[in-house]
C-alpha cells in the first residue's frame, strides 16, 4: 500500500488482490456483491468510489479520499464489507484478500485519464493478452463502464444486461475533484470504448 501523503484533490487508483485457489470473480453474482458494497459505503464525505472493475483475481477502484487516513479507513470498511458478503456467497470463511491494497495517487490529468481508461477497459486488456476478440462497442458488465460519461461515442443500452444494470442504478459516487470531473480530459480527451489499455499501465 502506498503510504505517502496526498491532497484531497488527488484521486487514487486502488488495486485489491484476492487469495489464490478461489474461482474467478468474473461473474454476475460477485459483481452484484461489489456493486452493493460500493453503494453501501463508497459515498462518504471523505471517501468515494468513482470507478471500479472486477477481474478474475483482483478488483480495481478509482477513488477520492480526504487524505491517506480517510483512504485507509474507507478501504478498510469497503474491504470488510466485501469479504463478509463474498465469503457468504462463496460458502467459505477466513481471509479473502491476499494482501493490503495497493494505492497510487493520480496527480496529473494524464495519470487520471490513463487510470480511468485502464480500470474501465481492463477486461479488454486481459482479453487481448489471451487473444480474445471482443465485439465493437462492448462494455464490461463487471465494471462501472455503463455509468461513465466520458466515452467518445454514446454507449448503447439495448441489451438485456445493460437495461437491467441501468434500471438498478449507478452504485458509484459522482466525482467531486476537478481531476475526476473534467481535468482528466486534458490528458488526452474522451476515451474510446474499443481502446485496449497497454500492459504498462499502473497496478495491473
Amino acid at each position: 500500500m502506498a503510504r505517502g501523503r496526498f491532497a484531497a484533490s488527488v484521486p487514487v487508483h486502488v488495486t485489491l488482490k484476492v487469495i489464490g485457489g478461489l474461482p474467478s470473480f468474473r461473474r454476475e453474482a460477485v459483481a452484484r456483491v461489489v456493486r452493493a458494497a460500493i453503494a453501501a459505503g463508497g459515498h462518504r464525505g471523505d471517501f468515494r468510489v468513482v470507478h471500479f472493475s472486477v477481474l478474475g483475481d483482483h478488483l480495481h477502484f478509482v477513488v477520492e479520499a480526504a487524505g491517506a487516513v480517510a483512504l485507509a479507513r474507507g478501504m478498510q470498511g469497503l474491504t470488510i464489507r466485501l469479504a463478509r458478503r463474498l465469503n457468504v456467497l462463496l460458502g467459505r470463511r477466513g481471509k479473502l484478500f491476499a494482501q493490503r491494497y495497493h494505492a497510487r495517487p493520480l496527480r496529473t490529468p494524464t495519470e487520471v485519464r490513463n487510470a480511468i481508461r485502464y480500470v474501465l477497459l481492463n477486461a479488454r486488456h486481459h482479453g487481448a493478452a489471451r487473444g480474445a476478440v471482443l465485439s465493437r462497442g462492448w462494455l464490461d458488465p463487471y465494471s462501472s463502464a455503463l455509468w461513465f460519461d466520458g466515452w467518445k461515442a454514446a454507449v448503447r443500452a439495448d441489451t438485456p444486461w445493460l437495461r437491467a444494470l441501468a434500471k438498478a442504478g449507478c452504485p458509484t459516487a459522482a466525482p467531486r475533484t476537478w481531476l475526476l470531473k473534467e481535468g482528466w480530459r486534458r490528458g488526452g480527451g474522451l476515451i474510446g470504448v474499443d481502446e485496449v489499455p497497454g500492459p504498462a499501465q499502473p497496478s495491473a
